[in-house]
Protein backbone atom coordinates (compact mmCIF):
# COMPACT_ATOMS: atom_id res chain seq x y z
CA UNK A 1 0.00 0.00 0.00
CA UNK A 2 2.95 2.32 -0.56
CA UNK A 3 3.10 5.12 -3.45
CA UNK A 4 6.28 6.30 -4.75
CA UNK A 5 5.35 9.99 -5.20
CA UNK A 6 7.62 9.90 -8.97
CA UNK A 7 4.85 7.68 -10.75
CA UNK A 8 1.72 8.13 -8.30
CA UNK A 9 -1.55 7.33 -10.16
CA UNK A 10 -4.75 8.41 -9.24
CA UNK A 11 -7.95 6.79 -10.08
CA UNK A 12 -9.59 7.38 -13.16
CA UNK A 13 -12.34 9.91 -13.40
CA UNK A 14 -15.87 9.26 -14.27
CA UNK A 15 -17.90 11.44 -16.35
CA UNK A 16 -19.45 14.54 -14.43
CA UNK A 17 -23.09 13.66 -15.08
CA UNK A 18 -22.65 10.62 -12.48
CA UNK A 19 -22.55 12.48 -9.86
CA UNK A 20 -26.09 13.83 -9.50
CA UNK A 21 -27.06 10.35 -9.64
CA UNK A 22 -24.97 9.40 -6.62
CA UNK A 23 -26.70 12.03 -4.21
CA UNK A 24 -29.51 10.50 -3.82
CA UNK A 25 -30.74 10.36 -0.38
CA UNK A 26 -32.30 7.43 0.93
CA UNK A 27 -36.17 8.53 1.29
CA UNK A 28 -37.02 5.93 4.59
CA UNK A 29 -34.57 7.92 7.27
CA UNK A 30 -37.01 7.94 10.49
CA UNK A 31 -38.96 10.62 11.38
CA UNK A 32 -38.62 12.21 15.09
CA UNK A 33 -41.61 11.64 17.42
CA UNK A 34 -44.40 14.44 17.62
CA UNK A 35 -43.82 17.09 20.24
CA UNK A 36 -39.87 17.32 20.00
CA UNK A 37 -38.06 20.09 17.73
CA UNK A 38 -38.03 19.95 14.09
CA UNK A 39 -34.62 18.32 13.23
CA UNK A 40 -32.34 18.66 10.41
CA UNK A 41 -32.95 15.54 8.47
CA UNK A 42 -30.41 13.92 6.47
CA UNK A 43 -33.10 14.41 3.47
CA UNK A 44 -33.20 18.01 4.21
CA UNK A 45 -32.41 20.67 1.32
CA UNK A 46 -29.87 22.60 4.00
CA UNK A 47 -27.83 19.59 3.34
CA UNK A 48 -27.61 19.90 -0.10
CA UNK A 49 -27.00 24.04 0.33
CA UNK A 50 -23.76 23.37 2.94
CA UNK A 51 -22.32 20.56 0.55
CA UNK A 52 -22.28 23.21 -2.64
CA UNK A 53 -20.41 25.59 -0.44
CA UNK A 54 -17.40 23.08 -0.06
CA UNK A 55 -14.25 23.57 -2.22
CA UNK A 56 -15.12 21.52 -5.72
CA UNK A 57 -12.16 20.90 -8.25
CA UNK A 58 -14.48 19.75 -10.98
CA UNK A 59 -12.55 16.32 -11.06
CA UNK A 60 -14.44 13.03 -9.69
CA UNK A 61 -12.71 10.14 -8.48
CA UNK A 62 -14.52 6.79 -8.85
CA UNK A 63 -14.40 3.57 -7.12
CA UNK A 64 -16.10 0.39 -7.02
CA UNK A 65 -16.57 -1.63 -4.26
CA UNK A 66 -18.30 -5.09 -3.50
CA UNK A 67 -18.65 -6.38 -0.22
CA UNK A 68 -18.99 -10.46 -0.29
CA UNK A 69 -16.99 -13.33 1.44
CA UNK A 70 -13.93 -14.82 -0.34
CA UNK A 71 -11.36 -16.86 1.02
CA UNK A 72 -8.10 -15.39 2.88
CA UNK A 73 -4.74 -16.80 4.16
CA UNK A 74 -4.11 -16.01 7.17
CA UNK A 75 -0.40 -17.27 8.68
CA UNK A 76 -0.62 -19.99 6.63
CA UNK A 77 -4.59 -20.79 7.79
CA UNK A 78 -7.60 -20.55 5.15
CA UNK A 79 -10.51 -18.97 6.36
CA UNK A 80 -13.19 -17.19 4.61
CA UNK A 81 -14.36 -13.68 5.79
CA UNK A 82 -16.13 -10.30 4.46
CA UNK A 83 -14.49 -7.67 2.91
CA UNK A 84 -14.27 -5.40 -0.15
CA UNK A 85 -13.30 -6.50 -3.70
CA UNK A 86 -12.27 -9.95 -2.37
CA UNK A 87 -9.16 -8.95 -0.13
CA UNK A 88 -8.25 -8.68 3.07
CA UNK A 89 -6.60 -5.77 1.77
CA UNK A 90 -9.17 -3.28 1.05
CA UNK A 91 -8.06 -0.54 -2.30
CA UNK A 92 -6.70 2.32 -0.85
CA UNK A 93 -8.86 5.47 -2.40
CA UNK A 94 -6.65 8.62 -3.55
CA UNK A 95 -7.90 11.93 -4.48
CA UNK A 96 -7.53 15.42 -3.75
CA UNK A 97 -9.07 17.79 -1.92
CA UNK A 98 -12.22 19.24 -3.37
CA UNK A 99 -11.94 16.23 -5.47
CA UNK A 100 -15.90 14.75 -5.67
CA UNK A 101 -15.91 11.01 -4.72
CA UNK A 102 -18.37 8.43 -6.10
CA UNK A 103 -18.44 5.20 -4.66
CA UNK A 104 -20.65 2.57 -6.13
CA UNK A 105 -21.15 -0.54 -3.40
CA UNK A 106 -22.39 -3.65 -4.54
CA UNK A 107 -23.65 -5.76 -1.79
CA UNK A 108 -22.47 -9.11 -2.35
CA UNK A 109 -23.25 -10.07 1.09
CA UNK A 110 -25.85 -12.07 2.64
CA UNK A 111 -26.58 -9.40 5.26
CA UNK A 112 -27.52 -5.58 4.35
CA UNK A 113 -24.37 -3.23 4.78
CA UNK A 114 -23.66 0.42 4.52
CA UNK A 115 -20.17 2.30 4.53
CA UNK A 116 -19.24 5.27 7.13
CA UNK A 117 -16.82 7.72 5.40
CA UNK A 118 -14.72 7.85 9.18
CA UNK A 119 -13.53 11.09 9.90
CA UNK A 120 -14.65 13.00 7.00
CA UNK A 121 -17.06 16.55 6.87
CA UNK A 122 -19.18 14.97 3.91
CA UNK A 123 -22.87 15.29 3.42
CA UNK A 124 -24.82 13.98 6.45
CA UNK A 125 -27.08 12.12 3.60
CA UNK A 126 -23.78 9.84 2.76
CA UNK A 127 -22.28 9.55 6.41
CA UNK A 128 -23.17 5.42 6.01
CA UNK A 129 -25.01 5.16 9.29
CA UNK A 130 -28.13 2.26 8.89
CA UNK A 131 -31.54 3.95 10.22
CA UNK A 132 -29.99 7.32 10.60
CA UNK A 133 -28.39 8.36 7.59
CA UNK A 134 -29.64 5.78 5.08
CA UNK A 135 -31.63 2.12 4.86
CA UNK A 136 -29.24 -0.70 4.47
CA UNK A 137 -28.42 -1.67 1.85
CA UNK A 138 -29.82 -5.11 1.35
CA UNK A 139 -28.15 -7.96 0.04
CA UNK A 140 -28.01 -8.47 -3.05
CA UNK A 141 -28.54 -4.29 -3.69
CA UNK A 142 -25.97 -1.49 -4.20
CA UNK A 143 -25.86 2.04 -3.30
CA UNK A 144 -24.25 4.96 -4.72
CA UNK A 145 -22.18 7.28 -2.34
CA UNK A 146 -21.62 10.50 -3.70
CA UNK A 147 -19.67 13.81 -2.29
CA UNK A 148 -16.81 16.23 -2.13
CA UNK A 149 -13.51 15.86 -0.37
CA UNK A 150 -13.10 19.47 1.35
CA UNK A 151 -9.91 18.58 3.67
CA UNK A 152 -6.66 17.27 2.99
CA UNK A 153 -5.66 14.22 5.21
CA UNK A 154 -5.20 10.57 6.25
CA UNK A 155 -8.89 9.22 6.81
CA UNK A 156 -11.03 5.55 6.29
CA UNK A 157 -14.06 3.78 5.36
CA UNK A 158 -15.71 0.84 7.10
CA UNK A 159 -18.83 -0.65 7.50
CA UNK A 160 -21.20 0.79 10.32
CA UNK A 161 -23.23 -2.17 10.54
CA UNK A 162 -23.26 -4.37 13.34
CA UNK A 163 -20.01 -6.30 14.33
CA UNK A 164 -19.12 -6.05 9.66
CA UNK A 165 -15.98 -4.08 10.61
CA UNK A 166 -14.56 -6.77 12.89
CA UNK A 167 -13.95 -8.69 10.12
CA UNK A 168 -11.94 -6.84 6.59
CA UNK A 169 -14.95 -4.69 5.50
CA UNK A 170 -12.71 -1.44 5.59
CA UNK A 171 -9.93 0.67 3.52
CA UNK A 172 -7.60 3.59 3.55
CA UNK A 173 -8.97 6.98 1.92
CA UNK A 174 -6.20 9.12 1.28
CA UNK A 175 -6.82 12.93 0.30
CA UNK A 176 -3.61 14.85 -0.26
CA UNK A 177 -2.93 18.88 0.16
CA UNK A 178 -2.47 20.05 -3.52
CA UNK A 179 -0.77 22.76 -1.33
CA UNK A 180 1.42 19.93 0.46
CA UNK A 181 4.01 21.45 2.54
CA UNK A 182 5.96 18.33 3.89
CA UNK A 183 9.11 17.12 1.64
CA UNK A 184 9.03 13.17 1.26
CA UNK A 185 9.74 10.66 -0.87
CA UNK A 186 7.62 8.01 -0.58
CA UNK A 187 4.26 7.26 0.95
CA UNK A 188 3.19 4.46 2.80
CA UNK A 189 -0.64 3.48 4.18
CA UNK A 190 0.03 1.36 7.00
CA UNK A 191 -3.49 -0.17 8.06
CA UNK A 192 -3.60 -2.17 11.83
CA UNK A 193 -5.77 -4.51 12.20
CA UNK A 194 -6.39 -7.28 15.60
CA UNK A 195 -7.53 -10.61 13.50
CA UNK A 196 -9.35 -13.77 15.34
CA UNK A 197 -12.08 -13.97 12.65
CA UNK A 198 -12.05 -17.47 11.23
CA UNK A 199 -9.40 -18.47 13.42
CA UNK A 200 -10.73 -18.70 16.72
CA UNK A 201 -14.44 -18.09 16.04
CA UNK A 202 -16.70 -14.85 14.56
CA UNK A 203 -16.87 -11.27 15.61
CA UNK A 204 -20.31 -12.33 16.42
CA UNK A 205 -19.08 -15.10 18.69
CA UNK A 206 -17.11 -12.87 20.76
CA UNK A 207 -20.28 -10.25 20.81
CA UNK A 208 -22.30 -12.83 22.64
CA UNK A 209 -19.83 -14.44 24.89
CA UNK A 210 -18.95 -10.66 26.25
CA UNK A 211 -22.60 -9.55 26.20
CA UNK A 212 -22.73 -12.51 29.10
CA UNK A 213 -20.65 -10.16 31.09
CA UNK A 214 -18.35 -11.00 34.41
CA UNK A 215 -20.65 -12.67 36.08
CA UNK A 216 -20.46 -15.95 33.62
CA UNK A 217 -19.40 -18.98 34.07
CA UNK A 218 -15.20 -19.93 33.81
CA UNK A 219 -12.10 -19.22 34.73
CA UNK A 220 -10.08 -15.56 33.92
CA UNK A 221 -6.99 -15.53 32.11
CA UNK A 222 -3.75 -15.51 34.05
CA UNK A 223 -1.46 -15.84 31.09
CA UNK A 224 1.46 -13.65 31.67
CA UNK A 225 1.26 -10.60 29.64
CA UNK A 226 4.86 -11.10 27.67
CA UNK A 227 3.66 -14.40 26.63
CA UNK A 228 2.26 -15.07 23.30
CA UNK A 229 -1.73 -16.86 22.12
CA UNK A 230 -1.21 -19.79 20.70
CA UNK A 231 -4.31 -20.35 18.18
CA UNK A 232 -4.71 -24.45 17.99
CA UNK A 233 -5.03 -23.86 21.95
CA UNK A 234 -8.61 -23.54 21.32
CA UNK A 235 -9.50 -21.39 24.46
CA UNK A 236 -6.91 -18.84 23.97
CA UNK A 237 -5.96 -19.40 27.80
CA UNK A 238 -9.66 -19.24 29.09
CA UNK A 239 -11.02 -21.33 31.12
CA UNK A 240 -14.49 -23.40 30.63
CA UNK A 241 -17.11 -20.89 28.85
CA UNK A 242 -14.55 -18.21 28.20
CA UNK A 243 -12.99 -18.50 25.03
CA UNK A 244 -12.48 -14.78 23.84
CA UNK A 245 -12.68 -12.88 26.69
CA UNK A 246 -9.23 -11.15 27.51
CA UNK A 247 -8.70 -10.87 31.16
CA UNK A 248 -5.26 -9.25 32.65
CA UNK A 249 -4.53 -6.96 30.40
CA UNK A 250 -2.58 -3.64 31.62
CA UNK A 251 -2.09 -0.89 30.04
CA UNK A 252 -0.69 2.24 32.34
CA UNK A 253 -0.63 4.59 29.27
CA UNK A 254 -4.16 4.28 29.03
CA UNK A 255 -5.00 4.45 32.77
CA UNK A 256 -5.59 0.64 33.28
CA UNK A 257 -7.52 -2.58 31.73
CA UNK A 258 -6.19 -2.23 28.10
CA UNK A 259 -8.74 -4.60 26.23
CA UNK A 260 -11.39 -7.14 26.23
CA UNK A 261 -10.65 -9.21 23.71
CA UNK A 262 -7.78 -11.86 22.94
CA UNK A 263 -7.13 -12.27 19.66
CA UNK A 264 -4.87 -14.88 17.86
CA UNK A 265 -2.97 -12.15 15.25
CA UNK A 266 -1.98 -8.87 14.38
CA UNK A 267 -2.42 -7.20 10.95
CA UNK A 268 0.09 -4.61 9.26
CA UNK A 269 -1.36 -4.61 5.92
CA UNK A 270 -3.04 -8.00 6.40
CA UNK A 271 0.11 -9.92 7.10
CA UNK A 272 1.18 -11.57 10.18
CA UNK A 273 4.68 -10.87 11.03
CA UNK A 274 6.05 -13.78 9.44
CA UNK A 275 4.65 -12.66 5.83
CA UNK A 276 5.35 -8.75 6.36
CA UNK A 277 4.97 -6.22 4.12
CA UNK A 278 8.61 -4.51 2.90
CA UNK A 279 8.57 -1.20 1.10
CA UNK A 280 12.03 -0.54 -0.94
CA UNK A 281 13.05 2.58 -0.33
CA UNK A 282 17.05 3.90 -0.20
CA UNK A 283 19.17 5.27 2.91
CA UNK A 284 18.59 9.09 3.17
CA UNK A 285 14.92 8.66 1.92
CA UNK A 286 12.34 10.38 3.96
CA UNK A 287 8.93 8.28 4.04
CA UNK A 288 5.28 9.61 5.72
CA UNK A 289 3.79 7.11 7.81
CA UNK A 290 0.25 7.07 7.04
CA UNK A 291 -0.82 4.95 10.21
CA UNK A 292 -4.54 3.47 10.67
CA UNK A 293 -5.93 1.87 13.36
CA UNK A 294 -9.02 -0.19 12.47
CA UNK A 295 -8.71 -2.61 15.04
CA UNK A 296 -12.13 -3.86 17.06
CA UNK A 297 -10.34 -3.75 20.79
CA UNK A 298 -6.70 -2.86 20.46
CA UNK A 299 -4.53 0.23 20.94
CA UNK A 300 -1.21 -0.11 19.14
CA UNK A 301 2.20 1.69 20.44
CA UNK A 302 4.01 2.61 16.75
CA UNK A 303 7.50 2.82 16.42
CA UNK A 304 10.79 2.45 15.58
CA UNK A 305 13.58 0.75 17.99
CA UNK A 306 16.60 2.96 18.20
CA UNK A 307 15.13 5.85 15.96
CA UNK A 308 12.36 8.19 16.53
CA UNK A 309 9.46 9.79 14.78
CA UNK A 310 8.18 12.70 13.76
CA UNK A 311 4.63 13.10 14.10
CA UNK A 312 3.09 15.78 11.70
CA UNK A 313 -0.50 14.99 11.40
CA UNK A 314 -3.37 13.71 13.82
CA UNK A 315 -6.84 12.46 12.33
CA UNK A 316 -5.87 14.13 8.90
CA UNK A 317 -5.01 17.03 10.31
CA UNK A 318 -1.63 19.17 10.76
CA UNK A 319 0.30 19.30 14.42
CA UNK A 320 3.11 21.46 15.55
CA UNK A 321 5.60 18.56 14.71
CA UNK A 322 7.15 16.53 17.68
CA UNK A 323 9.96 13.53 17.92
CA UNK A 324 9.00 10.84 19.77
CA UNK A 325 10.06 7.41 20.31
CA UNK A 326 6.40 5.82 19.74
CA UNK A 327 3.00 6.98 19.41
CA UNK A 328 0.07 5.30 20.76
CA UNK A 329 -3.29 5.07 18.69
CA UNK A 330 -6.89 4.53 19.91
CA UNK A 331 -9.33 2.23 17.27
CA UNK A 332 -10.19 4.56 15.09
CA UNK A 333 -7.61 7.10 14.89
CA UNK A 334 -4.73 7.96 12.77
CA UNK A 335 -0.96 9.68 12.70
CA UNK A 336 1.03 10.82 9.95
CA UNK A 337 4.39 10.51 10.99
CA UNK A 338 8.13 10.78 8.70
CA UNK A 339 10.66 8.48 8.80
CA UNK A 340 14.24 9.00 7.71
CA UNK A 341 15.67 5.79 5.81
CA UNK A 342 18.45 4.26 7.43
CA UNK A 343 20.57 1.28 5.75
CA UNK A 344 19.15 -2.08 5.99
CA UNK A 345 16.41 -3.55 7.40
CA UNK A 346 14.40 -0.92 9.29
CA UNK A 347 11.39 -2.45 11.29
CA UNK A 348 7.99 -0.36 11.96
CA UNK A 349 6.81 -2.05 14.88
CA UNK A 350 3.25 -2.02 16.14
CA UNK A 351 3.01 -3.39 19.43
CA UNK A 352 -0.88 -4.46 20.99
CA UNK A 353 -0.99 -1.88 23.99
CA UNK A 354 -1.13 -4.24 27.51
CA UNK A 355 -1.54 -7.32 25.26
CA UNK A 356 0.33 -9.98 24.24
CA UNK A 357 2.13 -9.86 20.24
CA UNK A 358 2.97 -7.74 17.44
CA UNK A 359 2.28 -5.97 13.68
CA UNK A 360 5.50 -5.75 11.54
CA UNK A 361 6.44 -4.24 8.51
CA UNK A 362 9.79 -3.18 7.08
CA UNK A 363 11.47 -0.71 5.20
CA UNK A 364 14.56 -2.02 3.37
CA UNK A 365 17.27 -0.74 1.38
CA UNK A 366 18.12 -4.32 0.20
CA UNK A 367 21.07 -4.59 2.18
CA UNK A 368 21.68 -6.73 5.38
CA UNK A 369 19.12 -9.72 6.75
CA UNK A 370 15.92 -9.04 7.87
CA UNK A 371 15.36 -9.47 11.53
CA UNK A 372 13.19 -12.19 12.34
CA UNK A 373 10.10 -10.78 14.49
CA UNK A 374 11.19 -13.50 17.67
CA UNK A 375 14.44 -11.33 17.95
CA UNK A 376 12.44 -7.90 18.29
CA UNK A 377 12.04 -5.99 21.34
CA UNK A 378 8.90 -6.34 22.79
CA UNK A 379 8.68 -3.03 24.65
CA UNK A 380 8.69 0.56 22.60
CA UNK A 381 9.82 3.32 25.61
CA UNK A 382 11.02 6.81 26.00
CA UNK A 383 8.69 9.37 25.28
CA UNK A 384 5.67 8.17 24.00
CA UNK A 385 2.34 10.16 23.30
CA UNK A 386 -1.22 9.67 22.14
CA UNK A 387 -2.65 12.32 19.42
CA UNK A 388 -4.73 14.05 21.91
CA UNK A 389 -1.22 14.78 23.74
CA UNK A 390 -0.31 16.28 20.66
CA UNK A 391 -0.83 20.33 19.75
CA UNK A 392 -3.00 21.57 16.79
CA UNK A 393 -0.42 23.66 13.75
CA UNK A 394 -1.73 27.05 13.67
CA UNK A 395 -3.15 26.99 10.64
CA UNK A 396 -6.20 24.78 11.57
CA UNK A 397 -6.60 25.90 15.24
CA UNK A 398 -10.63 26.89 15.86
CA UNK A 399 -10.51 30.49 16.69
CA UNK A 400 -11.36 31.58 20.37
CA UNK A 401 -14.68 31.77 20.98
CA UNK A 402 -17.24 31.56 23.52
CA UNK A 403 -19.52 28.38 23.39
CA UNK A 404 -22.78 28.46 22.90
CA UNK A 405 -23.78 25.19 24.02
CA UNK A 406 -22.14 22.35 26.06
CA UNK A 407 -22.90 18.95 26.31
CA UNK A 408 -21.51 16.66 28.92
CA UNK A 409 -20.99 13.04 27.95
CA UNK A 410 -20.97 11.00 30.60
CA UNK A 411 -19.53 7.26 29.70
CA UNK A 412 -21.08 4.68 31.75
CA UNK A 413 -21.21 1.20 32.10
CA UNK A 414 -19.09 -2.23 32.79
CA UNK A 415 -17.97 -5.58 32.28
CA UNK A 416 -20.04 -6.95 35.05
CA UNK A 417 -23.44 -6.22 32.71
CA UNK A 418 -21.37 -5.44 29.61
CA UNK A 419 -23.84 -2.52 29.23
CA UNK A 420 -21.98 0.40 28.08
CA UNK A 421 -23.67 3.55 27.45
CA UNK A 422 -23.87 7.64 27.71
CA UNK A 423 -25.44 9.35 30.28
CA UNK A 424 -26.23 5.80 31.79
CA UNK A 425 -28.58 5.59 28.85
CA UNK A 426 -28.40 2.57 25.91
CA UNK A 427 -28.30 3.53 22.41
CA UNK A 428 -30.89 1.86 20.38
CA UNK A 429 -30.34 2.23 16.62
CA UNK A 430 -34.01 1.72 15.91
CA UNK A 431 -34.54 4.42 17.84
CA UNK A 432 -31.91 7.12 17.55
CA UNK A 433 -33.89 10.12 18.57
CA UNK A 434 -34.80 8.99 22.17
CA UNK A 435 -31.63 10.71 24.03
CA UNK A 436 -29.94 13.09 21.07
CA UNK A 437 -27.44 15.75 22.21
CA UNK A 438 -28.88 19.10 20.23
CA UNK A 439 -27.32 21.47 18.26
CA UNK A 440 -28.01 24.63 15.71
CA UNK A 441 -26.30 25.45 12.85
CA UNK A 442 -23.72 28.29 13.67
CA UNK A 443 -23.10 27.79 17.16
CA UNK A 444 -19.93 26.42 19.21
CA UNK A 445 -20.33 23.44 20.93
CA UNK A 446 -18.43 22.56 23.90
CA UNK A 447 -18.13 18.62 24.66
CA UNK A 448 -17.23 17.30 27.81
CA UNK A 449 -16.09 13.68 27.36
CA UNK A 450 -16.14 12.14 31.53
CA UNK A 451 -15.44 8.57 31.79
CA UNK A 452 -17.15 7.11 34.92
CA UNK A 453 -15.88 3.33 34.00
CA UNK A 454 -12.88 1.22 35.13
CA UNK A 455 -12.14 1.28 30.92
CA UNK A 456 -10.55 3.40 28.58
CA UNK A 457 -12.81 4.61 25.54
CA UNK A 458 -11.98 6.27 21.83
CA UNK A 459 -14.68 8.33 21.33
CA UNK A 460 -15.64 9.23 17.84
CA UNK A 461 -17.78 12.43 16.03
CA UNK A 462 -18.98 11.78 12.53
CA UNK A 463 -19.02 14.48 10.12
CA UNK A 464 -16.73 16.99 12.35
CA UNK A 465 -13.59 17.46 13.79
CA UNK A 466 -13.62 19.08 16.83
CA UNK A 467 -10.55 20.57 19.15
CA UNK A 468 -8.75 19.05 22.00
CA UNK A 469 -8.72 21.41 24.59
CA UNK A 470 -7.33 24.80 24.66
CA UNK A 471 -4.33 24.48 21.34
CA UNK A 472 -4.79 20.69 21.22
CA UNK A 473 -5.04 18.80 18.28
CA UNK A 474 -7.53 18.98 16.12
CA UNK A 475 -9.23 15.33 15.60
CA UNK A 476 -12.73 13.39 14.88
CA UNK A 477 -11.46 10.78 17.87
CA UNK A 478 -10.14 11.11 21.13
CA UNK A 479 -8.40 8.62 23.83
CA UNK A 480 -10.05 8.96 27.08
CA UNK A 481 -8.95 7.54 30.06
CA UNK A 482 -10.64 6.04 32.95
CA UNK A 483 -11.88 8.25 35.78
CA UNK A 484 -10.95 10.72 33.37
CA UNK A 485 -12.17 14.00 31.29
CA UNK A 486 -11.29 15.45 27.72
CA UNK A 487 -13.06 18.34 26.79
CA UNK A 488 -12.67 19.35 23.21
CA UNK A 489 -14.64 21.82 20.72
CA UNK A 490 -16.43 21.68 17.55
CA UNK A 491 -18.16 24.31 15.55
CA UNK A 492 -21.43 23.22 14.45
CA UNK A 493 -21.32 23.77 10.79
CA UNK A 494 -22.61 20.29 8.69
CA UNK A 495 -26.18 20.26 9.43
CA UNK A 496 -27.95 16.71 9.76
CA UNK A 497 -27.78 13.88 12.37
CA UNK A 498 -24.47 12.42 13.73
CA UNK A 499 -23.42 9.51 15.67
CA UNK A 500 -20.61 10.11 18.62
CA UNK A 501 -19.81 6.99 19.67
CA UNK A 502 -16.80 4.66 21.13
CA UNK A 503 -14.80 3.14 18.62
CA UNK A 504 -14.18 -0.05 20.32
CA UNK A 505 -16.52 -2.16 18.01
CA UNK A 506 -18.02 -4.20 21.33
CA UNK A 507 -18.54 -1.02 23.44
CA UNK A 508 -20.51 0.75 20.46
CA UNK A 509 -22.63 -2.69 19.90
CA UNK A 510 -23.71 -2.87 23.26
CA UNK A 511 -24.57 0.78 23.66
CA UNK A 512 -21.93 3.15 24.40
CA UNK A 513 -23.24 5.55 21.22
CA UNK A 514 -25.56 8.64 21.50
CA UNK A 515 -26.75 11.29 18.08
CA UNK A 516 -25.50 15.46 17.48
CA UNK A 517 -29.14 16.09 16.44
CA UNK A 518 -29.22 19.39 14.74
CA UNK A 519 -31.93 21.51 15.41
CA UNK A 520 -33.96 24.16 13.44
Amino acid sequence: MHIDLNRRLFLGLSVAGAATAALAACSNTPVPAAGHPARVMPTDPVVAVYEARRPFTGTTITQPLNAGTFAATVAGKTLTTWGYNGALVAPAIRARAGDFLTVHLSNGLKDPTAIHWHGLALRNDQDGVQHVTQEPIAAGDGFTYGFRLPHPGTYWYHSHMDMQRERALYGALIVEDPKESLSYNKDWVIVLDDWMDGITGTPDDVLKELEQGMSMGGGMDHRPMGSSPTPSSGSMGMGSGMKHMLMGSRSDFLGGDAGDVSYPFHLFNGQTPEQSEILPAKAGDIIRLRIINAAGDTAYRVGIPGQRLTLTHADGFPVQHQDVDAVVLGMGERIDALLTVREGFTPVMALPEGKPGQALGFVSTGTGKKPLPAVLPDILDGTVVDGGQLQADPTVSLKDRTPDRTHELRLTGGMAKYDWGINGNRFDINKPFEHPFEVKAGERVEVKFTNDTDMWHPMHLHGHTFQVRAGGARKDTVIVRPKQSVTVVFDADNPGQWLVHCHNAYHAERGMMALFSYIK
